[in-house]
């Protein structure tokens, strides 16, 4: 049973950090290209930051180029989501999931930025 487990959102200030995890069990995690997710009420799921099954190659979606990091450890079946200088867009519940396979999507964890 595959599960993906995202944690570390909450209320931050514009221009702050936070930093997502992911925690995977039920897959080969190695294998897998993944990628991070972000979804507004009303608008369609899109892909934040995507990164290859050995952490070499990643990509940004444009709005966040420059801001966020995407990192992966294997050995701990876990990828994160570095989150600098946030802005009240980046406001949304962010998701892991495969970048090309898409499993269950897990609850997600909600990042709210606001003064």
């Amino acid at each position: 049973q595959v599960q993906l487990v995202e944690s570390g959102g909450g209320l931050v200030q514009p221009g702050g950090s936070l930093r997502l995890s992911c925690v995977t069990s039920g897959i080969i995690f190695r294998g897998y290209d993944m990628g991070w997710y972000r979804q507004v009420p009303g608008k369609q799921r899109e892909l934040v930051a995507g990164i290859s099954s050995g952490g070499g190659m990643t990509n940004y979606a444009n709005s966040v180029k420059g801001r966020f990091t995407i990192s992966r450890d294997n050995a701990k079946n876990t990828m994160y989501l570095q989150m600098n200088s946030l802005k009240s867009d980046d406001t949304a519940v962010y998701y892991c999931n495969g970048r090309y396979v898409n499993w269950d999507w897990g609850q997600g964890t909600q990042v709210t930025v606001s003064s």
